[in-house]
């Protein structure tokens, strides 16, 4: 992956929409956003898709968060991305999907996991 270094404008496209070459092909991230979390609560972000594992960070109500595209069980942003908001939240729910994302703010990205339940459609 590459790294995206300084510039706020940067920054924001990335957040849109981005795309990076791997061995496999191109990797398209989705934007979603953090919901359904309490008046000044967060939503964390784990290493691993488990309550358990380490935080790495956190992000307050309405952060667009950059998704991967992947979900535990097979689920697969993507794919559901033509579909109603409802039915993208429905599909995900209960499920832990990936983000990519600078938790030190520091312009290294990392991959890390959300609970579906907490994040909707961008």
């Amino acid at each position: 992956m590459n790294r995206l270094l300084g510039g706020t404008a940067a920054l924001a496209a990335f957040f849109t929409v981005a795309v990076s070459a791997s061995q496999s092909g191109a990797t398209v991230f989705a934007a979603w956003e953090v919901a359904n979390v309490e008046f000044g609560d967060t939503l964390n972000v784990r290493k691993y898709p488990a309550g358990t594992s380490q935080k790495q960070s956190a992000y307050p109500y309405g952060t667009v968060l950059q998704m991967t595209g992947k979900c535990t069980g097979g689920g697969n942003l993507l794919e559901i991305s033509n579909q109603p908001a409802w039915k993208q939240e429905q599909a995900v729910r209960y499920r832990w999907c990936e983000i990519w994302h600078d938790p030190a703010q520091n312009g290294n990205f990392v991959t890390g996991w959300v609970y579906g339940k907490y994040i909707t459609p961008h």
